[in-house]
């Protein structure tokens, strides 16, 4: 079955770094668009970056722009989100997704998510 599993979030400073993984399981993962999304305490689910299924077509939102980058490992089935500059605000649970690489769609299927707090 598809399985998607994110790992390395945590608690950061402010200013600080951490790179996400999302390791894919269970389909073609060099088929497939994908992209992270995130879930900010008390609110919706943000759309945050989005890469196609060949490496390329790589967009972010206004508010990760400049600080986040997205890339994936087709050999290694895994897609990563490397995040410089955190932000108190980027503070969420992140998710890997599969679908379509730019905004949300019902049809997109979720990891469990990784916490991220950016704190001091």
């Amino acid at each position: 079955q598809v399985q998607l599993v994110e790992s390395g979030g945590g608690l950061v400073q402010p200013g600080g770094s951490l790179r996400l993984s999302c390791a894919a399981s269970g389909f073609t993962f060099r088929s497939y668009s994908m992209k992270w999304v995130r879930q900010a305490p008390g609110k919706g689910l943000e759309w945050v970056s989005g890469i196609d299924s060949s490496g390329g077509g790589i967009v972010y939102a206004d508010s990760v722009k400049g600080r986040f980058t997205i890339s994936r490992d087709n050999a290694k089935n895994t897609l990563y989100l490397q995040m410089h500059s955190l932000k108190v605000e980027d503070t969420a649970v992140y998710y890997c997704a599969r679908g379509g690489r730019i905004g949300l769609s019902s049809n997109d299927y979720r990891g469990q998510g990784t916490q991220v707090t950016v704190s001091s």
